[in-house]
């Protein structure tokens, strides 16, 4: 039906610009990376400014350490799944 069409070209137009956006989102990542960086090590920056920085710093880091080892469990887990899924 017509409805079911322009529910399914609306979900994509969305995605699609949900995706742009995140895209985005990811080209500034660099500069707020240096921004943060930059911040934490001015000696000039109110002391509750750098430590600020600091923790937003050692907060991504953790975070990203985390999702490698997620990543890393899965994969481990699909390789197992997919040699199971072989051997029968």
């Amino acid at each position: 039906s017509s409805d079911l069409e322009f529910q399914t070209a609306y979900r994509e137009a969305r995605r699609a610009a949900f995706s742009q956006s995140i895209a985005r989102l990811r080209q500034g990542c660099t500069a707020a990376a240096t921004t943060m960086l930059k911040i934490m090590v001015d000696s000039t920056a109110p002391a509750s400014t750098r430590v600020r920085a600091a923790e937003c710093v050692m907060n991504q880091a953790s975070k990203a350490i985390e999702i490698e080892d997620i990543e890393a469990r899965v994969a481990d887990l699909e390789a197992a799944a997919a040699s199971g899924k072989h051997r029968r």
